[in-house]
């Protein structure tokens, strides 16, 4: 291995570790719904590993098709770019909507109502819908694989130019590494902490509602800020 592909492993590694660390979207998420859905540690790891895997695949795949056909830098960057709009709405819309079917769930829950049995016995009917549950996985692989991850695209771009597939696949595992251990070392330190606050009252009533609107807080803050 040679000097220049070392300086380009070290970089993309570094780049892949520093662009994860400060994009609080690639881990917010996962920690509050974590908490909120009452998900255990081996899920929480497995679903933000899977959508750590399909952000920087995606993104690998986005730059080895463009060059193939002939797509220079910048008109990437207006793809990526693009893409990075389509995410942040994603996440503004899925973070709304999870908070709006929050609030429709406590309603539900403080005004349920009474159930009498011919044996003179009631009990309050407490029904849930499980839908958004059950798509949230989902919903979140879904932005993830769209979202752009542009600080990737100029490091598989060199190598794959020089048609390097050695080095476009080192690249790849090292950013990616990079990527899924800042993101796993948050979700999972943050959860001891966010699994103290679960337990408190408010979070018990109001923990998927405040998880819906931080998540739209982060799709807000790419929109707008460009976080």
């Amino acid at each position: 291995m040679n000097q220049q592909t070392v300086i380009l492993l070290l970089s993309a590694l570094s780049v892949g570790v520093i662009h994860t660390l400060l994009g609080p979207d690639h881990y917010l998420p996962f920690i509050v719904l974590a908490r909120a859905r009452g998900w255990s540690i081996t899920k929480t790891v497995i679903i933000t590993t899977l959508c750590g895997i399909g952000h920087v695949l995606s993104a690998v795949l986005l730059g080895v098709v463009a060059i193939s056909i002939g797509i220079t830098l910048g008109k990437l960057d207006f793809i990526e770019t693009f893409r990075g709009e389509i995410a942040a709405w994603l996440l503004i819309g899925f973070g709304f909507t999870y908070f709006v079917w929050s609030v429709h769930a406590v309603i539900r829950k403080k005004y349920g109502h009474f159930h009498v049995h011919a044996d003179c016995t009631a009990h309050t009917h407490l029904p849930e819908k499980k839908s958004l549950k059950e798509l949230t996985p989902w919903i979140l692989f879904i932005i993830f694989v769209l979202g752009p991850c542009e600080p990737l695209i100029p490091l598989v771009m060199y190598p794959a130019i020089q048609k390097s597939l050695i080095n476009v696949f080192l690249v790849t595992l090292v950013f990616g590494l990079g990527t899924l251990f800042v993101m796993l070392f948050m979700v999972v330190t943050s959860t001891y902490y966010a699994e103290k606050a679960s337990k408190l009252p408010f979070f018990e009533r109001y923990g998927n509602m405040l998880a819906g609107g931080i998540i739209c807080g982060c799709g807000l803050a790419i929109k707008f800020l460009g976080v």
